[in-house]
């Protein structure tokens, strides 16, 4: 069983196999015969194209948690940033994003920058990465002072999280859906069913996701 939810999982006797990589990427992956039983997306636009084109188990598709954007200032930056719009301050060189053409949180980053008024003054700082987890490294590495990046990803790490205002981005409500050519499809509503439970619902809620907005 794979997806593209972060974390280990085990739940009556079921062991998921989690394959990392963007929402844009794995959905093509999918398209093309990608041996997946669950797709946990960071959005559910890719989730309901994939229904549309019947690659999905009839009535599978739902809405799991609804992601929140975060500002990450690494512990070593030395960018002095208490909201989104210091991030046009000279301190602030280079700020990660993931590719918002494959990242729903990226998408997110650039329209909330813009909602801020201050696109184009931060646009020449943005380096732009795969996916969120590789903005994150970005910030590890000290190659970028600020990290747009899932709030789950950033909720205990050091250094300075802050919480992006959710009325500058559209909702990041993902959607998981089981693959019509699974293998386990069994245990794929098994492990949609924990996911979407209470226990599940909880796990999400302790993790950095807001819960309780299924739809």
């Amino acid at each position: 069983m794979s997806s593209s939810s972060s974390g280990p999982f085990s739940s009556r006797g079921i062991h998921a196999v989690f394959s990392f990589a963007s929402t844009a990427q794995l959905t093509q992956q999918i398209e093309n015969g990608a041996p997946f039983d669950v797709f946990t997306a960071a959005d559910s636009t890719h989730i309901d194209e994939l229904n549309r084109k019947g690659l999905l188990l009839p009535g599978s598709r739902s809405i799991y948690a609804r992601g929140i954007l975060a500002l990450w200032i690494p512990p070593r930056s030395r960018a002095q940033v208490s909201g989104i719009t210091d991030l046009i301050e000279p301190e602030v060189r280079f700020i990660a994003v993931a590719k918002p053409e494959l990242a729903p949180y990226g998408q997110a980053a650039v329209e909330a920058l813009t909602r801020a008024g201050i696109w184009k003054q931060a646009e020449p700082k943005i380096v732009y990465a795969e996916n969120i987890n590789e903005a994150k490294q970005f910030g590890q590495s000290k190659n970028a002072d600020a990290v747009f990046t899932a709030y789950s990803l950033v909720l205990k790490e050091s250094g300075k999280v802050i919480r992006v205002d959710e009325s500058l981005y559209a909702p990041i409500d993902q959607a998981l859906g089981i693959v019509a050519n699974a293998q386990r499809i069994d245990e794929a509503r098994k492990f949609t069913a924990f996911l979407l439970g209470q226990q599940g619902q909880s796990i999400l809620g302790n993790h950095g996701y807001s819960v309780g907005t299924g739809r």
